[in-house]
C-alpha cells in the first residue's frame, strides 16, 4: 500500500475536490448510457486535457475503462505519449490495465475515490504504484469523495440485479 493510501489521512485540496467532482459527473454520463459508473479526467497545469468515462458497452471494447479514456483524450491534447506532470482524478481505485496504463504514461499523480478490494490495484487488491521492482513511480492516494462514488456504483448495480443476462 503507498504511503498515503497507508497513512489514512490523505491531503486533499479543494482543487482536488473540485477536479474529483468533475470525474464524478463523467461516472454520472457512463450511468446514462447505461455502463458501470466510472469517469475520470486528467489534469495538466489546472486545466482538463481529458476526459473519459467507462463506455464497454457503448463500444463494445473491453478496454473502454475511463482512465483509459481520459488518458488517451490527454495524450491527444498533449500530442505525447508522456503525461508527466498530470494527475489523473478517478471515481474508482484502477483496475491491473488501468493501473499499468498510469505508469506506462509517466503520469505524476493518481487521486481516486472509492477502493476497489475486488480488482483495485492502488493499494487494495494489489499496488503497482509502490511496487520498486517497476522504474516509475506514481503518487497515488485514495478515499476522495469515496463515499458519492461508491454510492453510484451501489445504486447502479442494485438496478441490475435481477434483469436478465446481468
Amino acid at each position: 500500500m503507498s504511503d498515503a493510501v497507508a497513512s489514512g489521512i490523505p491531503d486533499f485540496s479543494d482543487d482536488d475536490r473540485f477536479f474529483m467532482t468533475l470525474a464524478l459527473d463523467e461516472a454520472r454520463a457512463a450511468l446514462a448510457s447505461g455502463d458501470i459508473p466510472v469517469g475520470a479526467v486528467v489534469i495538466h497545469e489546472g486545466e482538463v486535457i481529458g476526459r473519459g468515462h467507462n463506455a464497454r458497452e457503448a463500444l463494445g471494447d473491453p478496454t473502454a475503462h475511463a482512465e483509459m479514456m481520459a488518458l488517451t483524450r490527454a495524450a491527444e491534447t498533449l500530442g505525447r505519449w508522456r503525461l508527466s506532470g498530470c494527475t489523473l482524478y478517478v471515481t474508482l481505485e484502477p483496475c491491473p490495465m488501468c493501473a499499468g496504463a498510469v505508469l506506462q504514461c509517466r503520469l505524476s499523480r493518481l487521486v481516486f475515490g472509492a477502493f476497489d478490494p475486488r480488482a483495485g490495484c492502488c493499494g487494495s487488491l494489489y499496488d503497482l504504484l509502490s511496487d520498486r521492482r517497476f522504474p516509475v513511480r506514481v503518487a497515488g492516494c485514495g478515499g476522495l469523495l469515496a463515499e458519492e462514488a461508491s454510492r453510484l456504483l451501489s445504486d447502479f448495480f442494485l438496478s441490475r440485479r435481477g434483469r436478465p443476462g446481468s
